[in-house]
């Protein structure tokens, strides 16, 4: 197994985890997809010797990729994908802070 099967199979380890991060942020499965596949990109694309927690360094690429895909869609007036989908939140669950949830990601980030 070579340097790449082997990082790939540490992101796999977080793919679930992240997926449903991305899907939360986004309220979208295919946009969710798209996040966790930049998040692997990056990855890639790193010197992955040099990061000490990996599952916090991806959710932090992953919660700043939602980030860029949320202001995109607010530059653009878009509004979110209709809900096709089928919801996996708790209807009853307090409402989502993805704002809030995205700078603790960052100072969890910061502080690795």
């Amino acid at each position: 197994m070579d340097g790449t099967d082997a990082l790939a199979g540490r992101f796999e380890q977080h793919r679930d985890h992240l997926r449903a991060v991305a899907r939360r942020m986004l309220g979208s499965t295919a946009e969710a997809d798209d996040a966790v596949q930049e998040a692997w990109l990056r990855l890639d694309r790193s010197d992955a010797a040099t990061i000490d927690n990996l599952g916090g360094w991806l959710t932090t690429v992953v919660s700043r990729v939602c980030l860029d895909v949320l202001r995109a869609r607010a530059s653009r007036r878009e509004s979110p994908p209709l809900a096709a989908e089928p919801s996996t939140t708790n209807l009853g669950a307090p409402p989502v802070d993805v704002e809030g949830d995205a700078v603790q990601a960052d100072a969890v980030g910061a502080a690795l």
